[in-house]
């Protein structure tokens, strides 16, 4: 697919990630079951370290009993965690996860076709941002300690919900002005109709990753935004 018909020049990409560069079920299916596994003896032995014991003190204000020991933190916090709680157990699992990464204990999953794709476009002089529901540290972590190695270099920056929801025109469009670009001369990819919508809507171009067939099916119906099933059928001017 070539965006012949777009103008002016893409100058930049906003790529999303979970589902378009990243497999959607990456955290369901490996960074949740690992947290699973090592939440409770990893907070245990970690408890007097600053970062881990600011996350369980922010836990135990949160759940309304600032005065309590490590066990019952531990608890508060495997408790969180299957209910997905999205405060301060995440906090302490981003913690975690890090320690994981840079153990070579976990691995962040990229497709090759969108590795392939974001290299050639960084030789291009074509400058790269992630805007993803995961906080941006969270983001640069999975890119730096990826499968295909440290690519995190191969980005600009990393927009996360700070900005705004994924579904609202003027998160795009806030991007755009902390850019100081023409939102017309961005390109913004996602496997999310709502969110391609949504740039749509600020004036940004638009692509649609439609890896299987639920997604295809979605893009055909709607017709709104090109769509592609990789990175490899994108050819920029």
């Amino acid at each position: 697919m070539r965006l012949e018909e777009l103008s002016p020049e893409v100058v930049a990409i906003i790529v999303d990630i979970e589902g378009t560069v990243s497999d959607g079920a990456f955290t369901r299916d490996v960074l949740i079951p690992y947290a699973e596994d090592h939440l409770g003896p990893w907070a245990r032995h970690n408890a007097e370290r600053p970062d881990v014991a600011e996350a369980l003190a922010a836990l135990a204000q949160a759940a309304g009993e600032p005065a309590v020991d490590v066990p019952r933190l531990i608890e508060l916090a495997e408790f969180g965690l299957a209910e997905r709680d999205s405060g301060p157990v995440a906090a302490l699992c981003h913690l975690l996860w890090r320690d994981a990464y840079q153990a070579f204990e976990l691995a962040g999953h990229v497709y090759d076709d969108a590795v392939a794709a974001l290299q050639a476009w960084a030789d291009d002089h074509r400058t790269l941002f992630t805007y993803s529901n995961a906080p941006s540290e969270a983001q640069r972590l999975l890119f730096a300690y990826s499968e295909f190695g440290d690519i995190s270099g191969l980005f600009s920056g990393f927009f996360d919900r700070r900005l705004g929801a994924k579904k609202n025109a003027d998160s795009y469009t806030a991007i755009a002005r902390t850019l100081g670009e023409n939102p017309g001369s961005l390109l913004f990819i996602s496997d999310n109709g709502g969110e391609l919508d949504a740039a749509g809507q600020a004036g940004l171009q638009t692509c649609w990753i439609a890896r299987d067939d639920q997604t295809r099916e979605k893009a055909e119906a709607q017709q709104a935004h090109q769509s592609v099933v990789s990175f490899s059928e994108i050819e920029l001017l």
